[in-house]
């Protein structure tokens, strides 16, 4: 199917229901019951209110854990600055996230009515003017990125005593099969100023422990998971969601060794795989999907990019490898098949990081996240600057979408745990991904498509069986069934797409299918792609019209390329059509223009978590061989040294052949310190984490500098480091071919040859360097050159 389907009879009685789940109550439902009963239950898991002491000091100095339940449950509430705020469309489920990081003290010090402010250390967090306000920021948030806690703001008499208040808050809200209030926290690591924090979600308030575990006792990811087992073996359910990783630093998702030096090996991925179940994709602070220049051919990979790390540190850059949750999927491929773990099977969900307790959702309901700092219109269009970011670059906040049985704990987080979630960019739209061997073309057009679904299946954050013998179509290609639907009082859809995500011999891949859209449009012959739909938004009244998109979108795909030896992953992405910007919205209200910095439209999204594919041995067994570092060290070859490097690249040209793709390319190293990349076939697929060769190839751009350090020729890309060791076999260690797909030289040749290993490719020596090659290109043969035209005379 390459559009949107007819609308029929029980579309819209679907389409019907799907409008009146946001305005009633949704009853329970038994929990023996079938899965195809599931719903959507939309959530907010990362919310702060004026008990967190970063939100107390930018100026939320109002409204506590109680009211963010009270503003879930659509009763306005007080915004820090005074006006009312209350959200569009009342929410299912919420989890209040305050920092277990010295929770409730400041708000606590300066209220003369509680025990807190009685005791000595009070009078530290006493906020009299605004230079108490940055002192307090500075002594607190130092003692966390130091790790050196203040003692007498730890004690169990301080700690323990919020902690069960905020319980108490969340067990005083929850209303099985209407609302669900977890009882939740958020643990802060920021080693020098890069995010780490985690929401810890406990599965029942009932068996919570005495006090969290703090940043203050580790600020070290395994330290927080060797608790949660401790948590587990004790009967405690809980689970932990990563925040923005955009904002990590890199750090997020490690591949070698963790921040504190230690393997990231399988017994650091199964923990972190058994505690750490969801990330976040998207919140007020930015997209941690990808970065265009991680995903150069996603055109729609420039979504809500942010350039900032917490706290605005001297002399740091944001990092994209490791920052990103496609590429983490995408390691974690790699890493399963080189290594045989995976750390990163994630799922995704969405949040604020609203420190208002109140949060916005909407672009024509943005009111900011930081209280003071960008509470005000004015405030945000003059682009505030405070620690380094510019206001005008945050966004709605993301939400949380849950396919549950019921509207319970129970049932909310074992959907969680299962990770049938998913994240929108702050609209509710729905969105459901099923993958498995069986389903037919039609399967999409039956009124039980849901149950065919998961008869025939699993969804979203499952795992693809092995392909059976025989299916009804008879293809050995897994098939998905894919289904959107728009947010009812939010903007048509324009396309959902399937993320498809690779790795060959250390190497991964992406790539974004359109899968069905609206209207008549057809995919470009030649990409694939299906063009951009037609935007109706006028800036200058910031509006826009519903004459294009679908209500609705739903078909069945088969991955044409798969390869039953390859580990994969997928995942759905709903696009809905452009709209206005807040920026534009508030441009207008203003009577200015719109900021240029930021774009004046967005297309609000959705995305599954994704669905994996590992290979059997036997099916692994058939794939084309790749050489390792310990096959070439075992020929014979050996590491050249720095002097060796230099003499080897320094003011020279070299043709790299890419063994895994075949694609051949020159690269120049430039004397004092440049390195290119060029010619390069845009044809042929390029692996992660080298930006846009194809572009950066054309209009001739240095890829990076280059250096020598401990072995490796070092260039770097996004801020990142990536090292070669390049290791050199003489004709006398070489035999007369090779196991790994790449062409060697026969021993009575006189000169050696050098291959490229590069350092994220998981210990596969993946370029060979190669003569000059006199033809660059498609193969032509003599049946396919035209006669030359007869030439004439004058």
């Amino acid at each position: 199917m390459t559009r949107s389907p007819t609308a029929r009879p029980e579309r819209r009685r679907l389409l019907a229901l799907t409008a009146a789940t946001f305005m009633l109550p949704v009853p329970a439902v038994a929990q023996d019951a079938d899965p195809a009963s599931r719903q959507a239950f939309f959530g907010e898991q990362h919310v702060h209110t004026s008990w967190s002491f970063d939100a107390y000091i930018f100026g939320n100095h109002l409204t506590g854990p109680a009211d963010a339940y009270k503003y879930a449950k659509g009763e306005p509430i007080k915004h820090p600055l005074g006006y009312d705020i209350q959200i569009t469309t009342p929410l299912d489920w919420v989890g209040v996230t305050d920092h277990s990081e010295y929770a409730g003290v400041v708000r606590l010090a300066n209220d003369p009515s509680s025990s807190i402010s009685k005791l000595p250390v009070a009078t530290q967090l006493v906020v009299h003017d605004p230079a108490d306000i940055q002192k307090i920021y500075l002594w607190l948030g130092g003692s966390m990125i130091e790790g050196k806690p203040i003692a007498d703001l730890i004690k169990p008499d301080i700690t323990d005593t919020v902690w069960k208040q905020n319980n108490e808050a969340a067990d005083a809200a929850n209303e099985p099969g209407k609302f669900t209030a977890f009882c939740s926290y958020e643990w802060t690591s920021t080693p020098n100023f890069r995010n780490m924090h985690r929401n810890i979600y406990f599965k029942d308030c009932a068996k919570v422990p005495d006090r969290p575990f703090s940043a203050l006792d580790s600020e070290t990811p395994s330290d927080l998971w060797a608790w949660m087992d401790q948590q587990r073996a004790a009967g405690n359910e809980l689970l932990a969601i990563s925040h923005n990783a955009n904002v990590s630093g890199g750090i997020m998702f490690p591949t070698e060794v963790d921040m504190q030096g230690r393997p990231i090996d399988q017994a650091w991925a199964e923990s972190r795989e058994r505690n750490e179940r969801l990330t976040e994709i998207k919140q007020i602070k930015g997209a941690s999907e990808t970065h265009p220049l991680l995903s150069p051919t996603d055109e729609f990979a420039n979504f809500e990019i942010l350039n900032f790390l917490l706290g605005n540190p001297e002399g740091q850059f944001v990092t994209l490898g490791g920052s990103y949750v496609r590429q983490a999927l995408k390691d974690g491929i790699a890493m399963q098949q080189a290594r045989g773990y995976n750390p990163y099977k994630t799922g995704v969900v969405g949040g604020s990081d609203s420190h208002n307790t109140g949060v916005p959702y909407r672009q024509e309901n943005f009111f900011g996240g930081h209280a003071r700092l960008d509470g005000t219109m004015r405030e945000r269009m003059a682009g505030h600057n405070f620690t380094g970011l510019d206001v005008r670059f945050e966004n709605p906040a993301g939400l949380s979408g849950v396919w549950a049985e019921e509207n319970t704990r129970a049932s909310l987080f074992e959907a969680m745990q299962r990770k049938e979630t998913f994240a929108t960019s702050g609209p509710r739209m729905q969105i459901r991904f099923f993958g498995g061997w069986d389903y037919a073309s039609n399967d999409a057009g039956r009124d039980d498509w849901v149950e065919a679904g998961y008869a025939g299946g699993v969804p979203m954050g499952g795992d693809l069986t092995a392909p059976p013998a025989v299916t009804r179509s008879g293809g050995t290609a897994p098939h998905f069934i894919v289904w959107a639907v728009k947010d009812p009082s939010a903007a048509n859809l324009d396309r959902i797409q399937i993320v498809k995500g690779w790795s060959v011999n250390g190497q991964s891949y992406e790539k974004v299918h359109d899968v069905v859209w609206w209207g008549d449009r057809q995919p470009d012959p030649v990409t694939g792609k299906v063009p951009a739909i037609e935007s109706t938004v006028d800036i200058a009244s910031a509006t826009y019209d519903d004459t294009t998109g679908a209500a609705e979108l739903i078909t069945v795909w088969t991955d044409p390329d798969f390869d039953p030896s390859l580990d994969a992953f997928y995942y759905a992405r709903a696009l809905a059509v452009p709209t206005p910007r807040w920026t534009t919205i508030q441009a207008r209200e203003m009577g200015i223009s719109p900021p240029e910095m930021v774009a004046a439209t967005v297309q609000e999204r959705a995305w599954s978590s994704p669905i994996w594919y590992t290979p059997t041995s036997d099916a692994r067994a058939k794939a084309v061989a790749g050489m390792t570092v310990d096959d070439l060290t075992g020929k014979g070859a050996v590491a050249l040294i720095d002097d060796e490097l230099k003499t080897l690249v320094s003011a020279k040209y070299l043709w790299l052949k890419n063994t895994v793709t075949g694609g051949s390319f020159k690269t120049r190293w430039t004397e004092d310190g440049l390195f290119m990349i060029m010619n390069v076939d845009p044809r042929i697929p390029q692996p992660s984490e080298f930006g846009d060769l194809a572009r950066h190839s054309y209009l001739g751009e240095a890829n990076s500098a280059w250096s020598i350090a401990d072995g490796k020729l070092v260039t770097n890309f996004g801020n990142r480091d990536y090292g070669y060791t390049v290791y050199k076999l003489d004709p006398s260690s070489r035999g007369a071919s090779s196991t790994s797909g790449a062409t060697t030289a026969s021993s009575t040749e006189a000169k050696p040859t050098y291959y490229f290993a590069r350092s994220n490719e998981f210990g596969y020596v993946n370029y060979k360097v190669i003569d000059p090659p006199v033809f660059l290109g498609t193969e032509i043969t003599d049946a396919q050159v035209p006669a030359e035209p007869p030439t004439t005379s004058p």
